[in-house]
């Protein structure tokens, strides 16, 4: 099978389309001829050897996929040959076939196309963890969404938007401001002309949001943390901006603030059931027409590299997908 390959830690260019032989499925794994998968940050730090989790070599990246089931395990009931799928597969989905724990494979929902799902998977599954278990959000509070044109920035603001709150995004240009509009944010700040704390606090009567998702970091995390309200809680989503801030405790002593940290992965392994009852939540917002995946474009198994650099560089609008098989 072809499969897109690293055989070293560093440039995404020491990865490359090999043919590789596939493994049967295990007795608590599912098979998937993948269709579609998605591109995310945690792919570009693997291949880079800079995730907290490191594969040995070589490896085939690629975290979550929607395909087609072609073989299962003994222990596998919920799922059969040929049922059309999504999976967290952590590793693996940039490849022609892909193997995936058995609770992290569901049902693809329907009306949905591969493409779509493999939008879907991550990115919403982290946000309405981030969201509902770790932020305890609450219908009426107020949220800032840092980072908002990106794949998990897109689903916070429709995640936070379907819980009954108030959208405040948060981008670098003009043109992603437009599109966060577009998925329903009820306000944008361009953080690259505007002082992010004071417009933040200007837009909220002085009072301040109440939550702040920020898969960024970098310099715009102390300037959303102090435009949090009392009690504001700042979730710590991931640090596409490249660096980790520094956050003098006082200020979250000052405001009671709370910085709760957001590892969607570590979370799904330890409550199964929470995840399923979250993705079932979501299954649920699309059929009513509340979330809408956006496809910033569709690659093949080759163009990843460039793909992944343009995501480094945070030059992608909503999610890369990469076309496995037509």
């Amino acid at each position: 099978m072809k499969a897109f390959v690293c055989t070293e830690f560093g440039p995404v260019d020491n990865c490359a389309v090999q043919e590789i032989e596939p493994r049967p499925p295990g007795a608590d794994q599912v098979l998937i001829e993948v269709k579609s998968a998605s591109l995310n940050f945690p792919d570009a730090l693997m291949v880079e050897g800079r995730y907290q989790y490191k594969p040995p070599l070589p490896f085939t990246p690629g975290m979550d996929l929607a395909g087609i089931v072609r073989e299962v395990g003994e222990k596998v009931t919920h799922v059969a040959p040929g049922d059309r799928v999504i999976a967290f597969s952590g590793v693996g989905a940039f490849a022609d076939l892909c193997l995936s724990s058995k609770d992290k494979v569901i049902p693809l929902p329907a009306g949905m196309s591969f493409d779509m799902g493999a939008a879907f998977g991550l990115t919403y599954a982290t946000a309405i963890h981030a969201f509902r278990d770790c932020a305890r959000l609450q219908p009426g509070e107020e949220v800032l969404v840092l980072g908002a044109a990106g794949g998990v920035g897109m689903a916070s603001i429709e995640v936070a938007k379907a819980m009954g709150t108030r959208v405040i995004a948060a981008a670098a240009t003009e043109e992603k401001l437009k599109l966060c509009k577009e998925m329903g944010a009820d306000e944008t700040i361009n953080y690259d002309q505007e002082d992010l704390r004071l417009r933040t606090l200007a837009l909220t009567g002085r009072k301040g949001v109440d939550v702040v998702c920020d898969p960024v970091g970098g310099r715009y995390t102390m300037d959303a943390l102090r435009a949090t309200a009392w009690g504001g809680r700042l979730l710590v989503v991931g640090f596409a901006a490249g660096d980790i801030p520094k956050i003098p405790l006082n200020y979250a002593l000052l405001s009671e603030r709370s910085i709760i940290g957001v590892f969607w992965g570590a979370w799904a392994a330890r409550d199964p059931g929470g995840q399923l009852r979250n993705m079932e939540l979501l299954s649920q917002w699309f059929k009513e027409d509340k979330i809408h995946p956006v496809i910033d474009s569709i690659v093949p198994l080759s163009k990843i590299p460039d793909a992944m650099r343009r995501l480094v560089e945070r030059k992608v609008k909503g999610k890369v997908v990469v076309r496995v098989q037509d």
